[in-house]
């Protein structure tokens, strides 16, 4: 599952890209090993993307790591050094593992004992551990915490002889950070280990480098001149740099490499990470994400290790160690893992804490702890009313120094903090017994929260407070935004743990959340938050679709408050939403809010794997589900049960809007129960969808069953189903009857991906003739071949056909299947759309197709022929046909190498009998040679309106030719598409010159994309 900061950062870095180079970026990006699900994916799709959308399709198709390595991989090809630099430090940020190769340390003598100056914060280090083990871990823990801590240590690459020289772990939470380091059995190259802690050089004056490291120690002083002479057998531990309070940019000013001069510590430590001060020696540095994006900016070639913290497995044994009653951890670790926000933060020691002491206390008074679960925010409340009653002075200075960490990006608060904001610790002396706040044991006057989510709810909660008058007791300003800020796309883009933060405002802003508090602590809450937060995120317009990434934020919020009403008036100006669900909270979110969306009209959607596993995972044949229970069924069972409790609840969407008329369902991981689930609210007669779009689902089996669907279904009258469908003799029967029955409306049907025998095709084309309803029939990417296509042709020959549009797109036809064709053109009336494309039907094919325009019966208006193999002789056949009078309007000459064809297509443009409106040649190599010819047929032709000439080389020499020409007059043209060198001169001068001269003509300069435009588009 992508992070929401990963989706804000490729989009931001995407959209600051122009249209040439974005097109760039998509051309490079396609040469790179493609992942499965993007490698399946429509190529069309990406190619018409803008930055917005392109980073959409990558979040929802490809896997965190890869993009990531593959945004930078393709910027640094392009040479974008800027936002090279940006992609780097804000894909570090969250969370990428850089490998390289790994350097020797120095030589490779052992040494017999390991010597560890700087051991009194070694020492600080496993006494802090242990308050973590006694305030999270009971009982007989010290095999459970050395399991985790262990698991992690391994990752650390010093255990090795060979090590690189700089290690950064990333860590989201402090407790796995603070590792064992007495224990650690470090490599023999390794022979002096200093610590260094972030939250007491913060408080530290000028010193030397030297006076840095042997502040504890002063019986080293005679010893760190030889000790540093050896840097390559120096580790230094820097830990937690996120809690280093400078200012920024502080550490890469004023580099120093003297390690005996006097200096501001965050320039010595700045000089240390840059390694200007001893390059030689090996770095290890532990940091919350936050502070990558500064640290990269000093480091290069690190290697970076994210440490994940609980495992679920680890969060399952934590839950049956705290409850010690196997049935009650198991329900209150199933409540957990049924809300996903809160199951991830649940990697945190704090969290798993925070969860079972609160759902422990609910089952102790015999109360149902099920809803307790259903926000984040409401299991925070109810820890904090169950722990803190009465508490309400110190609950308002905690929460005021809880914003003004968050907002500084510091975990961390000084004593400076506290007396700038006018608090006493007695104020917090009840947070601090009982470990929601900590004070250090090595930095004197530091205090941290027990974990960041819980700062963030602090946060959230100084919003919701009603503020006093004299609550400000000096009359200072705190630098901490307004709501409008905290909720805004720009700053959680610079400070993303603004995100989790705003959640939580939204659930404070529910009525009972509200009451809660009230009774509790006897606070007032803001009356005004609720209207805030409703102008913060209720500026959604009909007329402006939302991205998937925001449109997920908005439903978030809104289920996190709980407020029906709230939710109304958010998504009722939404008529068109597109969605990617990739668990189960989503689809929570998406169930609570989109049934208020009234005017909803169209639902695009794609569900990721992993969501529903029916059909994903191995089980035992043996096991009888009808006999389990629910507590006996497999692990993945019950997910999947939760699953599609909620999809049942997410699918009542179509069958309760009656606005909605279009659907949308691709590259999605359905299962049999879920594709039921929704099959079964379509065939409802409160379901009024028009048009239905199914691509690229699994499993196979499905497509079946959304035409068992649709028989019968009145109101359908557009229908896709693309992908690899298999044309067994049931999915067969099922189409003939859906098109068959005397209630289809069907107008548009597109079949794409499949596999038929020419008996199969026989039945297909047999109903094709007693359907009068449909009008469009698209075959793409069929194994139709030119059996079948013979087949198909005589259907048409039937007087009571009624198809106006027909689309054989890559169904692997010769040119034989064109003379069979060509029989159609001359007796069909109803035919006017027809699309040959990535066919190899050459010249010989356009020849048996001109016969049959040449006919004055024929009513073909456009003739779609993408890369189907046609030469200048092709266009011979093309060009006498138009000449004729041909009913032809529209034609499509797109790849095909056609060259000095163009000049054979002037004739005909010339002619007045010539009745094309719309003619497009992209990418057909024409040559410049010809740009004056083409130039002088449009100014004598008087129909055409529409000329694309994009993805073609005609040189500066062949623009200035046709704009020459085109300064005079353009006769009938109104869009005119090709790639020009804006950067000449002349050719500005001229294209100045012809739009003047002709106001009404458009002429786009960036038509070359790397792939043709689709047929769709100029075809219907």
């Amino acid at each position: 599952m992508t992070s929401p900061q990963l989706e804000w950062t490729l989009q931001t870095l995407l959209e600051q890209l122009n249209e040439d180079e974005l097109k760039s970026f998509k051309s490079l990006l396609r040469a790179l090993p493609l992942e499965d699900v993007l490698q399946k994916a429509p190529w069309s799709e990406v190619e018409e993307a803008d930055g917005k959308k392109l980073a959409e399709i990558l979040i929802h198709t490809s896997s965190e790591n890869w993009i990531r390595s593959a945004t930078v991989t393709v910027l640094e090809e392009m040479n974008l050094t800027e936002l090279c630099k940006m992609a780097k430090s804000e894909m570090l940020e969250a969370g990428q593992v850089q490998e390289i190769d790994n350097p020797q340390l120095g030589d490779a003598e052992e040494d017999s004992e390991l010597e560890k100056p700087g051991g009194q914060g070694v020492k600080f280090v496993w006494k802090q551990s242990l308050v973590w083990k006694n305030t999270f871990w009971q009982g007989d823990i010290d095999s459970f915490h050395d399991d985790v801590i262990q698991r992690n240590q391994r990752f650390i690459p010093f255990l090795n002889p060979s090590t690189p020289s700089f290690v950064t772990l990333t860590v989201s939470m402090v407790t796995l950070a603070k590792l064992d380091w007495t224990d650690c059995n470090l490599s023999p190259t390794v022979r002096y280990a200093f610590y260094l802690n972030c939250k007491e050089l913060s408080r530290m004056g000028p010193c030397s480098f030297a006076e840095l490291i042997s502040k504890d120690w002063p019986e080293l002083q005679d010893d760190i001149p030889s000790i540093l002479a050896q840097a390559q057998r120096i580790l230094f531990v820097v830990d937690g740099l996120d809690e280093l309070k400078v200012p920024p940019g502080a550490l890469i000013q004023d580099i120093c490499g003297d390690w005996e001069q006097q200096k501001p510590v965050p320039v010595l430590l700045g000089s240390l990470l840059k390694r200007k001060m001893l390059p030689k020696a090996t770095l290890l540095v532990t940091t919350r994400p936050r502070a990558l994006r500064d640290l990269q900016l000093l480091v290069q070639q690190p290697i970076y290790i994210r440490v994940e913290g609980f495992l679920e497995e680890d969060r399952r044994a934590y839950f049956l160690r705290h409850f010690g009653d196997e049935d009650q951890a198991m329900r209150a670790f199933e409540l957990m893992r049924s809300n996903a926000a809160l199951f991830q933060l649940g990697s945190a020691p704090a969290v798993c804490w925070i969860v079972c002491t609160t759902l422990k206390l609910k089952m102790e008074k015999g109360e149902d702890p099920a809803p307790t679960c259903l926000t984040s925010t409401r299991l925070f409340l109810r820890f904090l009313c169950s722990q803190f009653a009465r508490a309400q002075l110190g609950l308002r200075w905690l929460s005021l120094l809880a914003a003004q960490g968050l907002w500084a990006q510091m975990s961390v608060l000084h004593g400076e903090d506290l007396e700038s904001a006018g608090v006493q610790e007695s104020d917090l002396r009840l947070f601090l017994d009982r470990n929601i706040l900590r004070q250090d044991g090595v930095a004197k006057g530091c205090y941290s929260f027990i974990h960041l989510s819980f700062q963030q709810f602090l946060t959230a909660l100084f919003y919701a407070l009603e503020k006093e008058e004299e609550e400000d007791r000096d009359g200072h300003a705190w630098d901490i935004g307004d709501v409008q800020k905290l909720l805004s796309r720009e700053e959680r883009l610079k400070n993303p743990d603004l995100i989790q933060a705003g959640h939580f405002l939204f659930g404070l802003a529910n009525e009972k959340r509200v009451k809660e508090l009230e009774a509790t602590f006897g606070c007032q809450m803001s009356p005004e938050i609720k209207q805030e937060l409703l102008r913060c995120k209720g500026s959604l317009h009909a007329d402006k679709p939302l991205s998937m990434t925001d449109l997920k934020e908005v439903l978030c919020c809104l289920y996190e408050s709980q407020e029906e009403e709230l939710a109304k008036v958010v998504v009722a100006p939404l008529k068109k939403i597109s969605i990617n669900l990739t668990n189960t909270s989503e689809m929570m979110h998406c169930s609570f809010s989109l049934k208020h969306c009234r005017d909803l009209e169209k639902v695009s959607l794609q569900i990721a794997k992993g969501v529903f596993l029916e059909n994903y995972v191995d089980f035992e044949a043996d096991i009888e589900f009808e006999r389990c229970t629910y507590v006996t069924l497999p692990s993945w069972a019950q997910q999947d049960l939760r699953s599609l409790r909620l999809w049942t609840d997410f699918c009542a969407l179509f069958s309760s809007n009656s606005n909605l008329k279009f659907l949308e369902v691709k590259q999605s991981f359905l299962s049999d129960s879920s594709v039921r689930i929704l099959c079964d609210h379509i065939t409802r007669s409160t379901c009024h969808l028009q048009k239905v779009e199914i691509k690229n689902v699994t499993p196979d089996t499905a497509y079946r069953d959304f035409c068992l669907a649709f028989i019968g279904k009145r109101t359908l009258t557009h229908l896709t189903l693309e992908g690899h469908i298999e044309w067994e003799r049931t999915m067969l029967l099922l189409l003939c009857d859906l098109l068959r029955n005397h209630k289809c409306n069907l107008q548009y049907l597109r079949l794409g991906g499949h596999c038929a025998t020419s008996e199969q095709w026989v039945d297909f084309f047999y109903v094709l003739k007693a359907n009068q309803s449909l009008r469009h029939l698209h075959l793409s990417a069929s194994v139709l071949l030119d059996e079948g296509a013979k087949l198909l042709y005589k259907t048409m020959t039937h007087p009571k056909h009624f198809l106006q549009m027909l689309s054989l797109e890559n169904c692997r036809l010769t040119e034989a299947s064109c003379k069979d064709l060509a029989a159609v053109l001359v007796v069909s009336q109803q035919l006017t759309h027809l699309c040959l494309a990535k066919n190899p039907i050459g010249d010989t094919g356009v020849k048996f197709l001109c016969e049959g325009l040449s006919y004055p019966e024929c009513k073909l208006q456009a003739l779609v022929l993408q890369q189907c193999s046609i030469t200048k002789r092709g266009c011979r056949y093309l060009s006498e046909a138009l000449q004729e009078a041909c009913s032809l309007t529209n034609l499509d000459l797109s790849l095909n190498q056609i060259a000095r064809g163009l000049w054979i297509l002037c004739q005909a443009l010339e002619n007045p009998n010539c009745n094309l409106k719309h003619l497009r040649l992209w990418s057909c190599s024409l040559m410049p040679f010809y740009c004056q010819h083409l130039g002088s047929a449009l100014i004598s032709n008087q129909k055409l309106e529409t000329l694309d000439l994009g993805q073609n080389h005609l040189w500066k020499s062949g623009i200035i030719q046709l704009f020459r020409v085109l300064r005079q007059r353009t006769g009938s043209l109104k869009t005119l598409r090709l790639k020009t060198y804006e950067t000449n001169l002349e050719i500005k001068k001229l294209l100045e010159e012809v739009k003047e001269k002709n106001p009404k003509l458009t002429i786009d300069c960036n038509a070359s994309g790397a792939t043709a435009p689709a047929c769709c588009d100029f075809f219907c």
